[in-house]
Order: C-alpha cells, then structure tokens, then sequence
C-alpha cells in the first residue's frame, strides 16, 4: 500500500505540481514541502515571467515601491505568521501614524473613526461625519435606531441594506471608496456577508448598526480593545515575499518554473496529466496531486473536462481590473502634505479613486532611500467602469495626475512615472459568493488529488490567500489519502 503521508506513492517520490507562481501558489507549494519533506517533488509552473502575481516591486525612478498590494492585515494570523516562519520580523514594518482623508464636496476630510469599511457602528462616533455627509445626511444615519432592525436570513448586496439602515450618502461617500479600494467594485453588486461579515452577522443577529459601547464600571468592563497595527508590509516591499519564498522552496528541494502555461488537465488511473507547452508541439508532466492556485478563469477552462460543475461557477466570478500610476515627485512639490493618502468616491467624478502618499506611510520609502523624491500612488479603474484603463500609458498618467493637481492643489510634475495595469486583478464576490465558493468546493472534493486555493476563494487579501493556501493543502492530503487507501482500508482504519 503507498504512503501520501511519507511523500512515497510505492517505490517512487510523490509528484505535486501547483499551477500558479502567486503568493497562494508559493505558500501551497511551502506547505506542501513541509507536509511532505523532501522524498515529494514539489513543482510550481507560472505562466508568467515571474513569481508573485499581485505582489510586485520595482523602481520609479532612483525609488523602489510596491507597485501591486503595499500591505497585509496584521490582525489576522495567516500572513505575519508566515513572516515569523520565514525568520522576516525583523523586516516587518507598519505605517506611519497617520490617516487618510476622504474627498467629498471639494474638502479633504479625515477618515472617521469608529466605522467598519465606512459604516458607522459607534453612535457617539457620529460628529465625526459632518463635512465628508452634510447635516441632513448626519441626522439621517442617526435615526437608524428608530428604524426596525430585520433579521436578515439570505444574503444581500451591501448598498441596498446599509443604506436602509443609515441613509444612501453613507453608501456613497464612505462605503464605496473603500470598499474600491479593497475589491475595485461596486457595493450594489457586492454581498455583505462575503466582503463585510462583521456587519452580515449584526444584520443576521437582528441587532442594529448603531451602538453605544457602556462606560466601563467595576461591574461592566469595557471590551478590550485589539492591540497593535491594523496593518503591516515588509522593508523594501511586499513584493519581497513572493521571491523570498522562491527562493526558500527551492532550498528545500522543489522547483519554480516561470514562463510555463498550463493549458490542459485530465485524470489518469493514478492521477494527473497536465499539458504544458505549445498546441504544436505539447508537453505533459504526471502529478499524483495538483492544486490550482490560479484566477476564476484559467481555473474553469482546467476544470472544464473533469469538473464540470465547478468549472460552471468559476466562470460566473466577475473581475475588475485595475491599474497604478507611480511617480517619483521632487520632494518640495508635497512639503506639507499630511496623511496616508486619500480615497475618492465615485460620487466625486473623477478618475482615480485612490492616492497613497506611499512616502508618508512607509517610513522605509521615504527615509531609506531618495533624498530627492517622494513618491505617489495613484489608483485607477472600478468593476465596469474601466473605459479609462483603455488609454495608453501616457494619457493616462496625465489624466490621473491632472485629478491629483486639481483635488490637493498641488502644482506636481513628477521627475519619473511608471504605469502598471493588472487585468482582471480582482474577483467580484457578488451576491451569493461564498455559497458560490462552497458548491466549488464540493464539486473539487469529489476529484481526489486536486484542491483550489486564490484569491477568488476566501477573501483577496494576503492573509486569506495564504489561509486559502493552507485549506487547499490540507484538501488535498485528504483527498489523496482517501484514494490511496481506498474503501477497504479506510474500513480496517476505523475498525482498528
């Protein structure tokens, strides 16, 4: 009988290919190698030219910035977890003090607290409103007590419930520039329970948006609030992570191919063909185990043959693309300029719906390397509504530096511009998402040897990829195990 958990299938190493070089595919790749030690052969194939997906640094000018996601939650275990692993807390590093500002009605004003993705949640945190909403819209979100709060039962799109309960401008001006700076969509279209579950579990509870915490008496003790930065990201950027776990899974004995596209997957009588190469002339690896760490799309067409089902659902994920203007600014051209950055709803009708001020919010950006230039992130491109990504590069550094100009006042003529555009970067999870998730799921689990992890899955940030990374990896062990042993030995197991 073989033995998955030793690495050895009869007299030969186990073969487990990952299909995807991004941050899921590397973590499912690093999880794989420490599950199985080094008798497994752990293949990783990119259709790229190189690792990283979504995680990418490079130059602008003489400044090296992150020039896809800059950062990760730092109250979720998965990703400062994997950095501890790698032996990287000492280049953990965590934005400035400081905030951003919301652009409404011609004024930059501070981001409010005591909101979750925007949504007031603290009553006594409702002044803070007034300039980003207008009186009448305050006292509009205030009312939301005398409103009857319903429990909801089926998922519900974020803007239709959120504005029922604390007024449209909330949507408008608040939820909307972050929820497009999370997911580049449109909160109409969004489900609640998939990209806002602390409030999908108020709406579920019946309990109301609003509350005032109780002042902490010896009876009644405050909460206890989460310590630490909510974010965090890495000295030199990010886009260090994808390369230093390359490079550790290489170590370790497995491979990292770049520039190889998957274009077909079929089962065999012990377990997987894929088809790599040119339709002229192809080339197939065998795999005893696969995981897709792929977008929705390359991932249907793989499934389409072998699991159909699945392969449907994938197909029905929507994606935005999105792109980023960086540029280097001669220093004296922000002296003064305060903050994180800012986000801009699409309400406010111009192009760009976010600008980091990536020198005030990484300290590594501004103080470690030009004594000349600062340097600014401007983030373009919503779900269906990206018509302006269809510009050249040119014309679209210039018409998202012009919205730049005209919303900070600011005369800035960069010294160096770089334009990076990620094509269907984002998944959509509209309505219904995550059942959507969990019928995939099962449709995958009934292909043992295979799994799915990505952004698609679990949520589009770092740490949910790389949680998605650990549950692919677990499936999968499962899945082989179970068709290794087979029914009667999975009998004899339980007898025993």
């Amino acid at each position: 009988m073989s033995d998955s958990s030793s690495g050895r299938t009869g007299d030969r190493a186990v073969r487990l290919v990952v299909v995807g070089g991004g941050i899921s595919g590397l973590v499912a790749a690093w999880r794989l190698v420490q599950a199985h030690g080094p008798a497994a052969q752990v293949l990783v194939l990119e259709s790229s030219a190189r690792v990283g997906g979504k995680l990418w640094a490079g130059p602008v000018g003489d400044v090296t910035v992150d020039l896809g996601a800059e950062s990760m939650l730092a109250r979720r275990p998965e990703a400062v977890g994997l950095l501890t692993e790698l032996g990287l807390d000492d280049e953990v590093v965590h934005p400035r003090a400081a905030s951003a500002a919301v652009v409404s009605r011609g004024g930059l004003h501070p981001l409010p607290p005591g909101t979750v993705m925007g949504v007031p949640v603290d009553r006594t945190r409702l002044p803070a409103l007034a300039g980003i909403l207008d009186p009448d819209e305050v006292a509009r979100a205030g009312q939301e007590s005398g409103v009857p709060a319903e429990r909801l039962t089926e998922d519900v799109d974020v803007a239709s419930w959120v504005a029922s309960r604390v007024g449209r401008a909330v949507v408008d001006r608040l939820v909307e520039p972050l929820l497009g700076g999370v997911y580049a969509g449109n909160s109409a279209r969004l489900s609640l329970q998939a990209t806002i579950p602390q409030l999908w579990q108020r709406a579920r509870g019946g309990r109301p948006l609003l509350e005032t915490r109780p002042p902490a008496t010896r009876t009644t003790p405050a909460t206890p609030a989460v310590s630490g930065p909510v974010f965090a990201g890495l000295r030199g950027g990010v886009g260090r992570l994808p390369l230093i776990l390359a490079e550790r899974l290489e170590k370790a004995g497995a491979e990292v191919r770049t520039g190889v596209t998957v274009r077909g997957l079929t089962r065999t009588p012990t377990g997987w063909r894929l088809e790599t190469g040119p339709a002229s002339g192809p080339e197939f690896i065998e795999a005893d185990g696969v995981v897709l760490a792929v977008p929705a799309a390359p991932a249907a067409r793989l499934l389409a043959d072998v699991v159909p089902v699945a392969a449907h659902e994938l197909a029905q994920v929507e994606t935005a693309s999105v792109a980023v203007v960086a540029a280097a600014v001669p220093r004296e051209q922000l002296t003064g300029l305060t903050g994180t950055g800012l986000l801009v709803p699409p309400v406010e009708q111009w192009q760009i719906k976010a600008a980091t001020f990536s020198s005030n919010k990484w300290r590594w950006v501004s103080d470690e390397q030009s004594a000349e230039h600062l340097v600014v992130r401007l983030s373009l491109g919503r779900a269906r509504e990206e018509a302006a990504l269809q510009r050249d590069d040119a014309d679209l550094t210039e018409l998202a530096l012009a919205d730049l100009r005209e919303i900070t006042g600011r005369d800035v003529r960069p010294a160096e511009t770089r334009v990076v555009r990620w094509g269907g970067a984002l998944p959509q999870y509209q309505v219904g998402h995550l059942d959507r998730v969990q019928r995939i799921r099962e449709a995958v689990a009934g292909a043992p040897g295979l799994a799915v992890c990505g952004a698609v899955y679990d949520g589009v940030g770092i740490p949910a990829c790389v949680a998605a990374a650990g549950r692919a990896v677990h499936d999968l062990q499962t899945s082989m195990r179970t068709r290794v042993e087979g029914p009667r030995d999975r009998q004899e197991r339980i007898e025993e």
